[in-house]
């Protein structure tokens, strides 16, 4: 009789950053690029790193994109771990999020489309997301990557803080292999997603997905975080039309007013 061997797997611990401010007040997108946790996010990664050191995790090898908000969420979590040691670090532009496009032109249905198409079920791989990045684009830039690092032999228990999209694109990956897209997959910000990896995708187990130690059972949440953005977006961008609107008809009155007291 054979006895079955299983793989050997080693644990990720997946997250997403915290909570960021993508837009200012009047609903006009900040750069992406640089923009750092919020109160409400460094809460919320320093909840994820204690729930962390509560359950005794260590960890030896820590991945995150070279965007501030990953990198932010990365140092704040270990430092609520009380680490005792300093994990191998990589902050790699390869994982950076989906690259958007341009979408500010867009309104109604072809807005709700950019921000919501590659959320949906299991979109083609040539759906873009705000007319930038397809699908495919995203796994020719993110699994080299990922390949190369599970690969590496030197780390045990791995720290991995990336982004919605990116977390999105590896999950349906180990869910879906060799590949994959299951847009519905949400990703709560500062959310713990925990896979036993593989060296190949097919061996991994995703054993649990959308931690979010702020709100366990996530009870009055309806909308994905997604959906959010976009009313936010929108609610700035009819702020912003309103004001022009008054704008042009202080305008117009003031013309008025001076062509009466000629």
């Amino acid at each position: 009789m054979q006895t079955y061997q299983a793989p050997q797997r080693r644990r990720i611990i997946l997250m997403r950053h915290g909570s960021v401010s993508y837009y200012l007040a009047d609903g006009t997108p900040v750069d992406a690029d640089a923009v750092g946790l919020n109160d409400r996010g460094i809460k919320q990664a320093q909840a994820a790193g204690a729930l962390l050191a509560q359950g005794g995790v260590r960890v030896d090898r820590v991945i995150t994109s070279d965007l501030l908000r990953t990198r932010q969420s990365a140092e704040i979590v270990l430092n609520a771990m009380q680490t005792q040691s300093v994990p191998r670090q990589s902050a790699l532009k390869a994982l950076q999020e989906i690259r958007k496009g341009s979408y500010e032109a867009l309104e109604d249905v072809a807005l709700h489309e950019a921000f919501l198409g590659i959320f949906r079920g299991c979109p083609s791989g040539d759906t873009r997301f705000q007319g930038g990045e397809s699908i495919d684009e995203v796994y020719a830039r993110v699994l080299p990557v990922v390949k190369d690092e599970l690969a590496d032999p030197d780390w045990h228990t791995a720290l991995w803080v990336l982004h919605g999209g990116i977390n999105r694109a590896l999950i349906s990956w180990w869910l879906c292999a060799p590949q994959g897209w299951l847009g519905n997959l949400l990703q709560q910000p500062a959310c713990i997603n925990l896979i036993d990896a593989a060296s190949r995708p097919e061996d991994s187990i995703v054993r649990a997905v959308n931690l979010w130690p702020g709100d366990w059972l996530q009870a009055d949440e309806r909308h994905s975080t997604i959906e959010l953005q976009l009313l936010e977006y929108e609610r700035g961008l009819l702020n912003r039309k309103s004001a022009l609107a008054q704008g042009r008809a202080d305008a117009v009155e003031q013309s008025d007013e001076a062509r009466s007291n000629d």
